[in-house]
């Protein structure tokens, strides 16, 4: 059985070449992913022995895996490893990642962090993101990027993910639960601070995340998650439009602030049930071309 390592990475030269090194003891080949680095992250992953893919600019980390996923398919790897590349992930966990693919007792194996070994901004951010991700009925941790996949799972996820930013580990698993992929957990050891690689503020990237996510979720219910508030909002439109008509009526006195309030709650709730229901009937038009191909 083939198995591959993928490190989708960007800037991430101070610590690529030992994950490199390390990750090359147990599996066959390390691919990673140049997410358009402007430091020497793509020379020492060459050096250091990896196959090295360039996007040329800055994708997402989202576009990184999903390529990663499209080259484990080409190169015909039965079984794939992620891992991030600022040296958070210890490669030497590969194997434990890889034990229930490799004994075909798991589609998807997720590598989840306890909650005590995370910084206490990050450890909050995660709580967010896996409530709405759902991750209580579909594993403990949504945003671990550690996950190990087999050949059925990675076909699969490289023709469904569309995500190119950091929303594409929730994007992943929702995808696998409505797939009725087997999904596990190995529970993984991350280190916070040994590489300051990350140019990312922890809260701007977890609202940016959490912003993704809520559109991904919308995307798949659209009626649920905008069209009913949208109607919601009509209705409350209309409540303060008969209170405008009643006040009128009483004092002959125009409310400016009741009819601001009735304009804005009609034309947000127009949008909102517009929205709901145009987004619904493209999202059935896509489940019916997808139903067609697979036929």
């Amino acid at each position: 059985m083939k198995t591959l390592a993928a490190i989708p990475c960007h800037n991430e030269g101070l610590a690529i070449g030992s994950i490199v090194l390390k990750a090359r003891r147990h599996v066959d080949e390390v691919l990673v992913v140049d997410d358009g680095s402007t430091d020497d992250t793509a020379a020492v992953a060459k050096e250091a022995g990896a196959v090295l893919v360039s996007h040329g600019m800055k994708l997402g980390k989202g576009a990184g895996v999903k390529t990663s996923l499209r080259y484990a398919v080409e190169h015909g790897a039965e079984a794939l490893v992620l891992l991030d590349g600022d040296g958070q992930h210890d490669p030497d966990e590969i194997p434990e990642l890889l034990k229930p693919i490799l004994n075909n007792a798991a589609d998807l194996v997720i590598g989840y962090r306890s909650l005590t070994q995370m910084p206490l901004l990050r450890r909050l951010g995660r709580v967010v993101l896996d409530s709405v991700t759902g991750a209580g009925n579909r594993g403990t941790d949504s945003q671990s990027g550690f996950r190990a996949l087999n050949r059925k799972a990675v076909e699969q996820l490289a023709k469904t993910l569309k995500k190119d930013d950091f929303s594409i580990e929730s994007e992943m698993l929702c995808a696998a639960h409505d797939m009725h992929l087997r999904v596990s957990e190995v529970e993984i050891h991350c280190k916070y601070g040994d590489f300051d690689t990350s140019t990312l503020n922890p809260v701007s990237h977890g609202f940016g995340v959490l912003n993704s996510i809520i559109w991904l979720i919308a995307e798949k219910r659209p009626l649920l998650y905008i069209g009913v508030p949208g109607f919601i909002m009509c209705l409350l439109g209309v409540f303060f439009g008969i209170r405008l008509l009643q006040e009128y009526n009483q004092t002959r006195f125009f409310s400016l602030a009741y009819a601001m309030l009735v304009s804005i709650f009609l034309i947000l709730g127009a949008l909102g049930v517009f929205m709901g229901l145009m987004l619904n009937v493209i999202s059935r038009l896509k489940k019916n071309e997808t139903a067609d191909r697979r036929r």
